[in-house]
């Protein structure tokens, strides 16, 4: 157990170093995001609460996908909505392929744990990322406190997270 632990930290930490520019969601914040997912599953935490993480960390790839496409100005109608259909095509079909996904024992409110985690996930780090934006627009294109691009949005996941802990408790 110790020795997974020492493993995941200095993967994490190796790539921090090999960061080198920021993008539409920081590579920061996408390592956070999958560390949580990885972490969340390791740990045998509830699937809502890994749902919240796996959806974060696909709108992250999505945000950084469609921003590499702009900065190779790969134009073609629809690019936004395909890649984002895309996307959550490749992660939750085999989430249900490999029967991870759609126990009928599983459910909360009626729908997959897991599902809803990457549901509310997903929206919430969205909003954290366009609130961050918003408030940088607001301070003259300047975050108002370091490493602000990547607290917003994690955090958002975070608060979640331990709601959905209290809620699935």
């Amino acid at each position: 157990m110790i020795k997974k632990f020492l493993i995941f930290i200095l993967a994490f930490t190796a790539n921090l170093f090999l960061i080198n520019t920021v993008s539409a969601v920081c590579p920061v914040c996408t390592i956070a995001v999958g560390a949580g997912v990885g972490f969340s599953r390791w740990l045998g935490i509830d699937d809502m609460i890994s749902g919240l993480w796996i959806g974060g960390l696909t709108v992250s790839l999505i945000m950084w996908t469609i921003e590499w496409l702009n900065k190779k100005n790969i134009k073609f109608k629809g690019k936004n909505l395909l890649t984002f259909i895309l996307y959550y095509l490749l992660i939750v079909m085999p989430l249900f392929y490999f029967d991870i996904m759609g126990h009928p024992l599983n459910k909360v409110w009626g729908v997959d744990k897991l599902l809803l985690g990457i549901i509310f996930g997903s929206v919430f780090f969205y909003l954290g990322s366009f609130y961050y934006e918003y408030l940088k627009k607001k301070n003259n294109d300047k975050a108002y406190f370091p490493y602000q691009k990547v607290v917003m949005p994690v955090s958002s996941i975070l608060i979640l997270s331990i709601i959905f802990y209290f809620i699935t408790k």
